[in-house]
């Protein structure tokens, strides 16, 4: 049986954008992979479609127990969804839910988490959950955050920015790999081509380039202002917006970065957001 290999991050922290690139690497096209068929070579374990073959009841009847308790076995249909092992998102926190794990450690392959500052990721959810800043910083400071059922997808665990890191970053994994978003815009060839080569690839230096090249934000913001993108959420006028480092300088008050260090002072130090620099 295939496993998953999950491509984890909190919430607005680059996991379509690391999505984007696998894709290109993996199937090389002629020109940048279509943002709207991405679902077609990798998956997300909160599609509805997964939990929906397990019951003939509506979504619209199901709890939070009775998601949990599907979670396995949709985890498995994904499994059982390709020969291969299968790339799965996840914004889920790695943790216990009403008594149930959201990841199985028995049916993963490995893992790929990328993590964000979070004094940036609190701007870039204002747009996606369409809200002001305090409230967004207060959402990622709470335990009880996450995403309720839908129509497409049932409900999702992330916890604050902080719990959600250290679960997926707090242990020894086998098979994970950890990359910080900065990274990744700082020096991309250093940054993917370490991933590339952590997962056993060596890929031609032309081949991952062209890769990191129609992947990059660009490219996929060409796209999206040509035929749009459907996992764009509906409070957001675009899913891809701007996409760099270092926005919370000019557009946080010095309240509410200390606000954010405060919350998170301990991971930030872990991952080099703090001290301030």
């Amino acid at each position: 049986m295939s496993k998953i290999i999950w491509l984890a991050s909190y919430p607005k922290s680059g996991n379509t954008w690391m999505r984007a690139f696998l894709h290109n690497l993996l199937r090389d096209p002629s020109e940048s992979y279509d943002i709207n068929k991405i679902t077609d070579f990798s998956t997300s374990d909160s599609s509805l479609e997964w939990y929906a073959a397990q019951t003939a009841r509506p979504w619209q009847d199901w709890t939070p127990l009775d998601v949990m308790r599907m979670k396995r076995s949709a985890q498995l249909a994904v499994c059982s969804w390709r020969r291969d092992d299968t790339f799965v998102k996840t914004h889920n926190a790695s943790v216990y839910f009403m008594g149930y794990p959201l990841i199985h450690p028995d049916l993963t392959a490995g893992a790929i988490y990328i993590v964000r500052n979070p004094l940036d990721v609190c701007i870039s959810l204002t747009h996606h959950y369409g809200c002001d800043l305090d409230t967004a910083i207060k959402l990622m400071g709470e335990d009880a955050t996450g995403s309720n059922t839908n129509e497409k997808m049932v409900l999702e665990v992330h916890k604050s920015w902080s719990t959600h890191v250290e679960s997926w970053t707090g242990q020894q994994r086998p098979g994970l790999a950890v990359l910080r978003y900065e990274d990744m815009l700082k020096n991309p060839v250093k940054a993917f081509g370490g991933l590339a080569s952590f997962m056993g690839l060596n890929p031609p230096r032309q081949r991952l380039q062209r890769a990191i090249e129609r992947s990059s934000f660009k490219a996929l913001r060409e796209q999206e202002d040509k035929k749009g993108f459907k996992e764009r959420s509906p409070h957001a006028q675009k899913f891809f917006r701007e996409g760099r480092s270092g926005q919370w300088r000019d557009i946080l008050t010095h309240a509410q970065v200390d606000k954010v260090v405060e919350q998170h002072k301990e991971q930030m130090q872990r991952f080099g957001y703090w001290p301030l620099s």
